[in-house]
């Protein structure tokens, strides 16, 4: 039973080895993270936000080195292989419970950082030579189906509104359903009637998440990784005669 638990514990070492050709959902995310705050900058200018991304991806692509590693040493059971297969694989795991932290931190963060700088970037727009604030806020309220800050009402205390004096708010606050919709404040229920803050607060809030639970799955992984290769080699280390996984192989 005992060598069954070790053979069945090798297989296992191998086989979680090969889902870490997974960590390309790693990559992924970080790379989705990066490419949603490029839409979203403008309302979250904390720049370090992007940590855990950073790192996310630079797990990920080392997850792909480690499990090369780690399945040649578990098929060959080499004791050096095993222990270095560990240690990094440890370090990964610490790496991501640092992900999962910060994660949290900055994911707190959302809802000030965004009640900051909202009202600066809407006093900025300027819907007749739309520069980068501009569209994001065009961006912002056509994917979320917003308008305005709290309502489209908050568009009448805007500089662009008082500049522009036609009782109109920007056309990415038309219902996407309508086509004659020309943003007049006559005609309110063509407007979506949602705020964008609370949407964006919402939508980087569920982009930390992705990072997160990313980072609490992998690790549970790693975790278990370490577990299974501890048992082979504490094992390799007791009976160094015992059967090897490719029969005619050498030991360490």
């Amino acid at each position: 039973l005992a060598e069954r638990r070790v053979w069945c514990s090798k297989k296992l070492t191998v086989l979680l080895c090969l889902l870490q050709a997974a960590a390309g959902i790693l990559c992924y995310v970080g790379a989705y993270v990066f490419i949603t705050y490029d839409d979203y900058d403008h309302f979250f200018e904390d720049v370090y936000t992007l940590i855990p991304a950073v790192i996310i991806i630079a797990v990920g692509t080392l997850l792909f080195v480690i499990g090369l590693i780690g399945c040649c040493a578990t098929i060959r059971e080499s004791r050096c292989g095993l222990a270095t297969f560990v240690i990094i694989l440890l370090l990964v795991f610490i790496t991501e419970v640092v992900v999962v932290v910060l994660g949290y931190i900055y994911r707190a963060k959302v809802e000030d950082e965004v009640d900051h700088s909202i009202q600066k970037v809407y006093n900025g727009y300027n819907g007749t030579n739309p520069d980068a604030a501009s569209r994001a806020i065009d961006y912002v309220q056509r994917q979320l189906r917003c308008c305005g800050i709290r309502n489209y009402s908050d568009w009448e205390n805007t500089v662009w509104f008082k500049q522009t004096k036609n009782n109109s708010v920007p056309l990415s606050c038309c219902k996407a359903a309508l086509s004659n919709c020309t943003g007049s404040l006559t005609h309110p229920m063509d407007l979506y009637s949602e705020g964008c803050e609370a949407l964006v607060v919402k939508k980087l809030q569920e982009i930390m998440m992705y990072v997160i639970w990313a980072a609490l799955a992998f690790a549970a992984i790693q975790l278990l990784g370490m577990l299974c290769a501890c048992i082979v080699l504490c094992r390799r280390s007791r009976d160094p005669a015992y059967e090897l996984l490719i029969t005619g192989g050498t030991y360490a």
